[in-house]
């Protein structure tokens, strides 16, 4: 944060999680200090990177947890079971965004037995969720292809649309999870509250997106709400509750980066390092990512 900024010093480096396009005023601060910053979050999504990749590490964990979670929450089994005393039919879950954690949730809610769908807006993604076992949920004329991994933002044309087909699939479901992000803007909108007001009492919403304003609109950041019977978890630190195997899979990545940029016995960023070039941000009392730099302007 902006506080823990004045304490750099010229010369030394800050490697880390460093919400560079979103902490403007830290990052300008820190470049004032003539220090340099290293954000892991900015680490180019290339097979090379792999293994530094924070981001998708601990999104790993986030979905993993997201479904035990709603599973916990949940005022009903999620495997189908033939008993004596009766049929338990399984619960339906949804998982909206196939990317890290959102493939995560599929692959974990699966294991428990739950009837499972993904959904995102991204069609290559179709046969990822399919090889999970699960269902793909295809909205006809709602596509958005992004960079890096990532979905594009969508018109509002495109928003409505995906809406009021989203709607019944929401509706029909026991498990909502969402984890659909774009780096450096606001959360989109995925789940109304009206979409939730039609969930059957009971069920469960877990939004992976809280932090940044979450995909159900009903979210509040770092709360569990409820709206007509329907639990609504916003936790932002849901990878804490694995707090061992998250520190474990993050200093993994950190000692992987390092490993990478050191040479001769000494960190070096060399310019023409795809992952170097992308992972700092300040240096010699200027900020050097170009994208971060846009995101600067673009706030002033």
């Amino acid at each position: 944060g902006g506080d823990d900024a004045g304490h750099y010093r010229a010369g030394q480096s800050g490697v880390g999680l460093a919400e560079p396009l979103w902490s403007h005023v830290a990052t300008r601060a820190i470049a004032d200090r003539r220090a340099k910053l290293v954000a892991m979050e900015l680490l180019p999504r290339t097979t090379k990177a792999q293994s530094m990749d924070v981001l998708s590490s601990q999104a790993n964990l986030a979905g993993y947890q997201a479904v035990m979670q709603a599973a916990d929450l949940l005022p009903r089994a999620f495997p189908m079971m033939m008993t004596a005393a009766g049929t338990v039919q399984p619960a339906k879950v949804l998982v909206i965004g196939a990317g890290v954690a959102g493939l995560q949730a599929i692959a974990t809610a699966k294991r428990l037995g739950a009837v499972t769908s993904g959904y995102d807006v991204r069609a290559a993604t179709k046969e990822q969720v399919q090889s999970l076992g699960a269902k793909f949920v295809e909205l006809e004329g709602v596509s958005a292809e992004g960079t890096g991994g990532y979905a594009a933002e969508q018109s509002d044309e495109q928003k409505a649309k995906q809406a009021e087909l989203l709607a019944k699939v929401v509706a029909e479901s026991d498990v909502v999870i969402t984890t659909a992000a774009i780096p450096g803007r606001t959360s989109p909108i995925l789940v109304t509250t009206a979409m939730v007001g039609q969930m059957r009492p009971g069920s469960v919403v877990v939004d992976l997106a809280a932090e940044r304003g979450g995909n159900c609109e009903a979210t509040v950041a770092d709360d569990t709400t409820d709206i007509g019977g329907v639990t609504i978890v916003g936790d932002t630190h849901l990878v804490s509750r694995v707090a061992f195997h998250a520190s474990q899979l993050y200093a993994n990545n950190l000692v992987n980066l390092l490993k990478h940029l050191t040479k001769d016995d000494a960190v070096t960023f060399d310019p023409e390092d795809e992952i170097a070039a992308g992972v700092l941000v300040t240096s010699d009392g200027e900020v050097v990512h170009e994208q971060v730099k846009q995101a600067m302007e673009g706030a002033a």
